[in-house]
């Protein structure tokens, strides 16, 4: 019976300190980045006065906010990129569909919100693979600036009334 297998001959080198490499470790380019657990995960994400609860489940890379698609509903690009960062951190775009409900705040509060919410669903699913790199990005990180209350005798926060001298 003839061997019809064909066998990779196994080139290694040797660098300065006299370590053998092989140099056929570089991942080829048609495979995926790397394996990731595909499960549905849901979490919340605050930031200022938005609140955003999120639902991630194994699909095809579609976004609903609120009933709508992501352009619709965020249609300033810095926005879409925002809320995208922790799949783009990861490597993982296109690989879950993402059902979000925001509430309160502004465009930017929810964006965050959002943000956070993607994050904290990604970090749940596979907490070992995710969570170092996206703690290191600040993805897990709840922003606690929110607004400063207005004090007594001044117009605003801060803003106090012209001072005259006579």
């Amino acid at each position: 019976m003839a061997d019809t297998s064909t066998e990779v001959e196994e080139t290694y080198e040797t660098d300065e300190q006299g370590v053998a490499y092989s140099s056929e470790s570089a991942p080829s380019a048609d495979a995926p980045a790397r394996p990731a657990t595909i499960i549905p995960a849901a979490a919340t994400g605050r930031r200022k006065e938005a609140v955003a609860r999120v639902r991630i489940v194994p699909g095809t890379g579609v976004w609903t906010v609120n009933g709508r698609t992501l352009d619709s509903y965020f249609p300033n690009k810095l926005h879409q990129q925002v809320v995208n960062e922790p799949f783009a951190e990861l490597q993982l775009e296109g690989r879950f569909d993402v059902i979000a409900r925001i509430h309160g705040g502004g465009i930017t509060g929810q964006a965050g919100a959002l943000r956070l919410g993607v994050a904290r669903c990604l970090n749940w699913i596979d907490t070992d693979a995710n969570r170092p790199a996206l703690k290191k990005a600040g993805l897990l990180t709840r922003d606690a600036r929110v607004i400063e209350r207005k004090k007594a005798g001044l117009k605003k926060a801060r803003k106090a009334p012209q001072f005259s001298k006579r």
